[in-house]
């Protein structure tokens, strides 16, 4: 079984996902992370030569295999749990949603290029998103978890306890 995150962007599904990891002896995989290095181009390339909709099937096929490894960590893309196949999937598996207000994950995610469905008016496109995924994050999500205070140390040992792990 693996342990899998899930939020916004600037949520700290990467971050709090290799600490969750090292503090288990569990391999980590960041999809997004997987991605870039499977095609040698970044996620941003994607989104803008192929479109969203190459890039949500790479991320379908990559998150897939993914959820198939067992004592893992897995970080999703914010945008997985659109996927049906994805959402089906993660049925059996501990779910962590990593919950930030959107002035928070705005904050962290800054003016990143590297987020494409970002780009423009981070704030107002984080709220749209948050509003369209949330009822989605609900449904899959079997530990939220807030992460919208303190450092990553303090929201991986938040979700230890929310996952009942004494480490």
């Amino acid at each position: 079984m693996s342990i899998v995150l899930v939020g916004a962007p600037g949520s700290g599904k990467s971050t709090v996902g290799a600490l969750l990891a090292e503090r288990l002896g569990h391999r980590f995989v960041d999809v997004d992370a997987v991605i870039v290095s499977a095609t040698g181009r970044e996620i941003s390339d994607i989104f803008a030569v192929d479109g969203e909709a190459a890039f949500r099937e790479l991320e379908r096929e990559h998150t897939l295999a993914a959820l198939q490894e067992a004592d893992t960590v897995v970080s999703l893309g914010g945008g997985a749990v659109m996927n049906d196949q994805i959402r089906d999937a993660l049925g059996g598996h501990q779910v962590v949603w990593l919950q930030v207000p959107p002035g928070v994950a705005a904050d962290r995610v800054g003016m990143n290029v590297a987020r494409p469905l970002l780009l423009g008016n981070v704030r107002g496109r984080l709220a749209q998103l948050l509003r369209e995924r949330t009822p989605l994050y609900e449904a899959v999500a079997t530990h939220p978890v807030d992460a919208s205070e303190g450092d990553a140390e303090a929201v991986t040992a938040r979700v230890l306890e929310k996952l009942g792990i004494d480490r």
